[in-house]
């Protein structure tokens, strides 16, 4: 038909016209993510369904739980009350079965249906595990900021910093604007108006305040959040205290705003936290300064026990009693030993009367023979 034209061209000219076609009509967008698919596969067999769940959660458990309609039963009904929390709910979906103008499914596509539902619902399940971990963490780590801006939007700003200790160095006006660096070099290039808010926008206070006060509460916002990191990080002592106190300065803020009701300054809500923060921590650590005290009271008499038996054993050594005696009592002390064997009372009683004979013939010798025996104990 066309000179020149040929089998590979023809396709070439095909498939842009093609393209143009859907670019035009169809409108195909290829970043769109649709999560509405198994509610327009599963409407096809089931569609009085989704009037009756709206949550796409919740009807995906339910999808996978009825599969076809004509197997639903009124045994079913019990399983359908677990899952929907509500017996009214679970009634409506068993009516609607019974009365549905669907049309029939065939099992392949019951079995893609049911395989990507139970991937739906092990994602969601993961996101709130993931939500709770996230919770839990940003207490532990940052509390007066997530008590602040919340865990979602603390976070962001703590992964884009860096670090906890990089958001505490940097200013509140690289807070205000982090997150919005593209758009702040546009503006500096183009000499335009500069961005007034990055990451801080998703909080519920810019949100709730007027389209005139956005950047003054954001700038405000920014402020306590640069203090309140920096309290979390440089802190010894965990406490959402000053959290608490800031988010209560930025509400008063907000209503300063609409109504210009006068709001607290930041030093008197900082001498009360503080305040509150001594009284919290006298509490808690009252129970432990006595159980410190009670042990420190059991290691003195612990102490006082051994040098008491030293004393003793020296008075005895002074006066030559020291006979092996002690040492035995010593040993039977260490072990726990409170009653002393009938042999022992026998060895005793016998060093005792050796001890009165090497005492009565001391006493016949003379003087001088005595003071020879006491210089050769002590040369010896």
């Amino acid at each position: 038909m066309i000179k020149g034209l040929t089998g590979p061209m023809a396709a070439k000219a095909q498939l842009g016209l093609g393209h143009s076609y859907s670019r035009a009509k169809v409108k195909f967008n290829v970043h769109r993510v649709d999560n509405m698919i198994i509610q327009e596969w599963y409407s096809y067999h089931f569609p009085e369904l989704v009037k009756i769940v709206p949550d796409n959660y919740m009807y995906a458990r339910v999808a996978q739980f009825v599969k076809s309609r004509k197997d639903l039963t009124k045994d079913s009904v019990e399983g359908l009350e677990e899952i929907v929390m509500d017996s009214a709910v679970a009634k409506a979906i068993y009516d609607a079965s019974r009365s549905s103008m669907g049309m029939d499914i065939s099992p392949i596509d019951l079995i893609n249906i049911q395989v990507f539902a139970s991937k739906v619902i092990g994602l969601a399940d993961y996101r709130k595990s993931l939500h709770g971990y996230l919770i839990s963490k940003m207490n532990q780590v940052a509390p007066n900021l997530a008590c602040l801006v919340g865990e979602q939007v603390g976070a962001r700003l703590i992964s884009h910093a860096g670090s906890l200790t990089n958001l505490a160095k940097y200013p509140a006006s690289t807070v205000q604007i982090l997150g919005a660096e593209k758009a702040l070099f546009r503006a500096l290039k183009k000499k335009g108006n500069t961005p007034k808010y990055g990451l801080i926008f998703h909080s519920s206070f810019i949100g709730r305040a007027g389209a005139k006060n956005k950047g003054r509460i954001s700038r405000y916002l920014a402020n306590k959040c640069s203090i309140a990191s920096r309290i979390d990080c440089f802190s010894e002592t965990q406490t959402n205290l000053f959290g608490q106190k800031l988010h209560e300065q930025v509400e008063d803020r907000l209503k300063f705003y609409e109504t210009g009701d006068t709001p607290r300054k930041n030093i008197d809500v900082m001498k009360d936290a503080i305040a509150e923060f001594n009284e919290q921590s006298t509490r808690t650590n009252g129970g432990t300064s006595e159980k410190k005290k009670k042990k420190k009271k059991k290691e003195k008499k612990v102490k006082e026990e051994p040098v008491e038996e030293e004393e003793e054993e020296s008075v005895l050594v002074e006066n030559g009693h020291d006979d092996g005696s002690s040492k035995k009592e010593k040993k039977k002390k260490g072990k726990g030993e409170k009653r002393k064997t009938e042999e022992d009372e026998e060895e005793e009683e016998a060093q005792e009367v050796v001890a009165a004979a090497v005492k009565e013939e001391e006493s016949d010798e003379p003087p001088k023979k005595k003071k020879k025996k006491k210089q050769r104990t002590a040369d010896e």
